[in-house]
């Protein structure tokens, strides 16, 4: 296994990581099985975003005599409330969860205290200026969290969060097809031709700039998302029109600059080996570059972008927002918790669609959007 120091922080951590979808339920022999496997193969850094009980105390268990060769990325301000996982920032909630984590998991202190989900500038303020982030830097100060780390996926939030000073680690997600999306927010005053020049020319200027503003900054960048929620690695799925490779998308996240470990959401121990070869494979089968080069010629027709040219929506609805979301469930043949909780989170949903059509006369990919919302109301109920 290969190290890598993440940022400033000083921690080293594997390339591959473990996110900790495997161990949702699950027996405690099973989770064990994991960790033994993990600790044989060297992969020594995992993302907890989850609050439910069950999993906390049965890794706490699974961890005893060995928990310091563990870099745990755990996460502040999630709960579990009514048997499932809720995002808060309400501070006497957020200061149960962490309790809740340290004794479940049987330990006075964790390396990374991810903030979880920022999604918005005004939710990173909202964090910054008030208890979330107080709290947090007070666990720093005693020694109770090694430093501060931030979760989400919107560059320009992500951005604000680490030009701050404030956060040490990153979560995000990285891969390549979100990579090159059109950035969801007017940022062409921000950015100048510097950020069109270098080797990575299709990448969305801003998460170009978040990946380099880390990197200069010396925040580590630990990533979710590296194959798509699944779509990247299915033909039927992939933007890109054929299946990348689980090696291929690796590689692709540990090339960005500043990424430290890739969290493989491995949902079961065959899932966790494919991530694991990954250090073994030949630089042919990492090699994304011949894949890559063909996107240009790939017809779009019929699949979502994610550029927005369907807004703006009469019912306000984010259509690419909503769409993205429906094509995980897709992908994972379930709903996941984060996916439930980001749906969740949006201010208009899909049943507030009129099906007036006016989105789809302006998409230039001819994505049939009145059927995806009448399917995303029929996934997730709103």
């Amino acid at each position: 296994m290969n190290y890598r120091v993440l940022g400033r922080t000083g921690l080293k951590v594997s390339e591959i990581g473990m996110g900790c979808e495997g161990f949702l339920e699950q027996s405690y022999e099973t989770v064990k099985a994991y960790i033994d496997r993990m600790e044989e193969a060297g992969v020594n850094c995992m993302d907890l975003y989850t609050p439910n009980p069950e999993l906390r105390t049965n890794l706490g268990r699974a961890l005893r005599g060995r928990r310091e060769q563990f870099v745990l990325q755990a996460h502040l301000c999630t709960i579990w409330k009514d048997g499932q996982y809720k995002r808060t920032r309400k501070f006497s909630e957020v200061k149960e969860g962490f309790a809740d984590q340290l004794r479940r998991l049987e330990t006075d202190h964790l390396e990374i205290g991810m903030i979880h989900y920022v999604d918005s500038l005004e939710d990173w303020e909202t964090v910054r200026n008030g208890d979330v982030m107080k709290y947090a830097l007070e666990l720093k100060e005693q020694g109770k969290i090694g430093c501060i780390g931030m979760s989400g996926h919107n560059p320009e939030a992500a951005l604000a969060a680490v030009n701050s000073g404030l956060v040490d680690v990153l979560m995000f997600s990285v891969n390549p097809c979100y990579d090159l999306l059109p950035a969801n927010e007017d940022v062409e005053s921000l950015w100048d031709e510097k950020n069109y020049e270098k080797p990575l020319v299709n990448m969305d200027p801003q998460r170009q700039e978040l990946y380099e503003v880390c990197q200069r900054k010396g925040v580590g960048i630990t990533v979710m998302k590296a194959f798509g929620g699944g779509d990247l690695l299915s033909a039927e799925l992939s933007p890109a029109g054929k299946a990348l490779t689980p090696y291929q998308c690796i590689h692709y996240a540990l090339t960005r600059p500043a990424v430290a470990c890739v969290m493989a959401g491995a949902r079961s121990m065959e899932e966790l080996e494919a991530s694991i070869a990954y250090e073994t494979a030949g630089e042919e089968e990492k090699d994304y570059a011949a894949a890559f080069a063909s996107m240009p010629k790939i017809s779009w027709q019929g699949h979502c972008m994610y550029c927005g040219h369907c807004a703006p929506c009469p019912k306000e609805i984010d259509v690419a927002s909503v769409t993205k979301l429906l094509n995980l469930t897709k992908a994972q043949g379930s709903i996941p918790e984060t996916v439930r909780e980001h749906y969740g989170a949006l201010k208009h949903k899909a049943a507030e669609c009129a099906a007036c059509g006016a989105c789809e006369k302006r998409c230039p990919f001819g994505v049939p959007i009145v059927e995806n919302m009448k399917q995303a109301l029929r996934v997730f109920g709103a």
